[in-house]
């Protein structure tokens, strides 16, 4: 026995058999004859050693009355199923066991003489808490679950860990309390359940030696090997960085030698790329590749023969060699068999790690034993490959994050408001580095900041870019048309008719409507039927083949389409883009030098930043509200600003789109947090959330009551929810209107209901554009339409 039971348990136990013994007590009495003489042979074989009813603590007793007890626990202990079952006699939480069946010797026997039984992953102190939830159920009566599965791992006479579960039973315990005991009620068991942990509140309401136990457990073990590695693998794949550590491999490797029951295997792995079609060496702490041994690549079909290539890339099987030497010897020590041959290697299994039909990678399982690994066991593989295909599935996801966060991390730069906030903590981290800490990069939040949204948007983009594709397509089919119908006049051939068909309903198709797969469905008929036949026509007809020429030469190379009228959208969308953000961008370094607050901006179909100030942005600088004033007012001015350079920049694009503008104003401070996955900051909170809902919904509302837009060409619009914005922006534009920036056309709307958000209206002030930089002179936006046209 391992433990004192006196100093550091609840329980005192005593060997009994007397709860056992009564039950041939009462089969004395049996009308069976046989059952009755059985009965008083046992009673009378332990008849004279009284202690083994009463009860004993010296363990030695065990060993003295071997044989006697033997006999009691015959039916217990079958001898007929002896060799099948392993069980034992025990006292569970002192690790003692006795009378062992013969299998459960032998396994033991093995293990060898110094291997020690102890249940596996058994924390300290668990054991005390266990034993005191027993107590509480059948002592104090409260139904407690306090089941948990207890294993053995032992190994085998190859050494290879086995994996057994125990089931007790426990019919034949009796629990008698102490004088040590206490009087429990619910409120200690209140406390008790809130502190799980507490090892000394558990001994403090249950002390040790408060009881004692009187008689045996009968330990009923289980190999459950199998499902116990699957598991293992399972919880060694799911662990995050597998290649930085150092004990992965070797555990992995130590799993699968127990779940194919051998010492002599090896793991290894080697990774597909497909675009390429080679495998590559998977890089990581003691990691290998049996197939490509000392190389980092090679090309799927030099590292593979056609049976293994068909198996794994094909048809995504195992591919077993039983016997590499006899393969080698046969191929003339072609690959895989050649690497396997010089590296020792006498069997293996190449398992494809796959994902709905896509190879990932091959799992590579190698023996230096021949026949060891087969086609049979290779379907062993089956339990565990779906967790394998996970593992690796998140891997290159986990990858590619981190390639990602490696681009982020080189070429992303922190905007300089924030910059000091990001040193303090990039400077705590390598203290806590350089003095042996775990170093941590904490998270940068800063708190009531007050946000500030903007966006020029280029109004119904998605219209202008869907009319310049049916444009281009258009004039493209057309073009096609042409040529086939002097093919027709020419050769009178059917098919140049029939193909011209096609041309035409393709054209009306797209005149009617413009499908998202429009654009790839031509190009596919343009690649796959007519340039086949423009080909033939430039090889046999001199005269067409300069036609064709002439059309060839309106095709863009790198897109293989007409590309006119998309050209003049994207140089327009482009040029619009970079004219706002010039704008932008040489006006905050102004507004930074007035009072520093963070800024980013973003490129879509328009312009939009965000912006925050508050006293945690400026450090050591006294914020005011006065500041944010200030920057609500430059904002507005600035957007006014970006307004007037597209609109003297309009008749220069080749296409003539319109923008609108949108200012969002929100009321109350927020917390803002830098994600450090996406290099950015965002709001911090789910109250705060709604900031950012409102930001992605407002440029499509419509004004209350109507089917009109809330943005308007021409219009400033600045959208909020509280009767003081209100009031402090019709202020801005009263003053800003003095300047020459709005007209006296100002009116206020209520917007309808977006979802999730309710209650919001907008101020919209009809914006005064200057044409020129010299010129004084002012249009409204109607005006300046009409002088644009002119």
């Amino acid at each position: 026995m391992n433990r004192n039971p006196e100093k550091d348990f609840p329980i005192k136990p005593l060997i009994s058999f007397d709860r056992y013994l009564r039950q041939y007590d009462a089969m004395v009495e049996s009308e069976d004859p046989l059952l009755a003489a059985k009965a008083r042979n046992i009673l009378e074989a332990q008849a004279p050693y009284p202690e083994l009813r009463e009860g004993f603590t010296d363990m030695s007793l065990l060993e003295k009355h071997k044989d006697v007890i033997r006999i009691i626990l015959q039916d217990a202990f079958s001898d007929i199923l002896g060799d099948n079952e392993i069980k034992a006699a025990s006292l569970p939480y002192f690790n003692l066991m006795f009378n062992p069946s013969r299998r459960f010797q032998k396994i033991l026997d093995e293990a060898g003489a110094n291997y020690r039984l102890d249940i596996s992953h058994r924390e300290e102190g668990v054991d005390y808490m266990m034993a005191s939830t027993v107590i509480l159920k059948f002592h104090y009566g409260f139904n407690l679950d306090f089941g948990r599965p207890y294993f053995y791992d032992i190994p085998d006479a190859n050494g290879v860990i086995r994996h057994y579960r125990i089931l007790y039973n426990a019919d034949f315990m009796d629990l008698y309390p102490t004088e040590l005991a206490k009087d429990l009620n619910q409120d200690d068991l209140d406390q008790l359940l809130e502190n799980p942990d507490n090892l000394e509140l558990w001994k403090e309401k249950i002390p040790p030696g408060s009881f004692i136990s009187k008689g045996f457990v009968i330990s009923n073990m289980f190999d459950v090997t199998s499902d116990q590695t699957i598991s293992d693998i399972k919880s060694a794949l799911i662990a995050s960085d597998k290649r930085g550590n150092e004990n992965f491999m070797e555990d992995l490797q130590e799993t699968f030698r127990s779940f194919f029951r051998s010492k002599n295997l090896k793991v290894g792995f080697v990774a597909y790329d497909p675009k390429a079609n080679y495998f590559k060496r998977i890089h990581g702490k003691k990691m290998s590749s049996f197939l490509l041994h000392d190389k980092e690549t090679e090309v799927c079909d030099e590292a593979l023969c056609q049976g293994s290539y068909e198996k794994l890339l094909k048809q995504n099987t195992y591919f077993a060699i039983p016997d590499v030497e006899k393969y080698y010897t046969l191929s003339e020590g072609a690959a895989p068999y050649k690497p396997l041959h010089e590296q020792g290697i006498k069997s293996a299994i190449l398992a494809p790690i796959a994902s709905q039909g896509e190879l990932l990678g091959v799992l590579e399982v190698v023996s230096t034993i021949k026949n060891e690994l087969n086609g049979v066991n290779a379907t062993k593989l089956d339990d565990v490959m779906p967790y394998i295909v996970s593992a690796v599935v998140r891997s290159k996801i986990e990858e590619a994050n981190l390639i990602d966060a490696v681009i982020q991390n080189e070429c992303t730069s922190v905007h300089e408001s924030v910059y000091w906030k990001f040193r303090e903590e990039a400077q705590q981290f390598i203290t806590d580095q350089l003095q042996g800490n775990k170093p941590t990069f904490r998270e940068i939040v800063f708190e009531n900041v007050y946000p500030l949204y903007g966006q020029v948007d280029i109004r119904s983009s998605s219209r202008a870019r869907n009319e310049a594709i049916q444009r281009d397509m258009i004039i493209q089919l057309i073009a096609i048309s042409q040529v086939l119908e002097q093919a027709r006049v020419k050769y009178r051939l059917p098919i140049y008719e029939e193909l011209k068909y096609r041309v035409k309903s393709l054209v009306d198709d797209i005149k009617e409507v413009l499908h998202t797969n429009s654009e790839q469905l031509i190009f596919n008929f343009v690649q796959e039927d007519v340039l086949p036949v423009f080909n033939y026509l430039k090889e046999t007809d001199e005269e067409i083949g300069k036609s064709i020429t002439a059309y060839e030469s309106t095709i863009d190379k790198h897109t293989g389409t007409y590309y006119d009228h998309r050209r003049n959208y994207d140089e327009s969308v482009m040029k619009i883009n970079q004219e706002l953000a010039e704008v932008l961008d040489q006006k905050q370094l102004a507004a930074q030098e007035m009072f520093p607050h963070y800024f980013e901006r973003y490129k879509t179909d328009g312009v939009e930043h965000n912006m925050y100030i508050g006293e945690s942005i400026s450090g050591d600088q006294k914020f005011n509200r006065l500041f944010l004033n200030n920057l609500r007012l430059w904002e507005l001015q600035t957007m006014v600003d970006m307004e007037n350079r597209y609109y003297n920049l309009k008749a220069e694009l080749p296409v003539k789109l319109d923008i609108a503008s949108l200012i969002l104003v929100y009321n109350t401070s927020l917390s803002i947090r830098f994600r450090m996955d996406e290099k950015r900051f965002d709001v911090d909170g789910t109250y705060n959330a709604r900031y950012e809902i409102i930001k992605k919904r407002i440029d499509k509302s419509y004004v209350k009551g109507t089917n009109e837009r809330v943005t308007q060409s021409g219009k400033m619009v600045i959208i909020y929810s509280q009767k003081e914005d209100e009031m402090e922006y019709l202020r801005y534009i009263r003053f800003l209107k003095s300047k020459g920036y709005f007209t006296n056309n100002i009116e206020i709307v209520e917007l309808e209901g977006l979802q999730g958000v309710t209650g919001l209206k907008a101020i919209r002030a009809e914006i005064l554009y200057h044409k020129g930089k010299e010129s004084e002179k002012t249009y409204t936006y109607e005006e300046l339409m009409q002088e644009l046209e002119d």
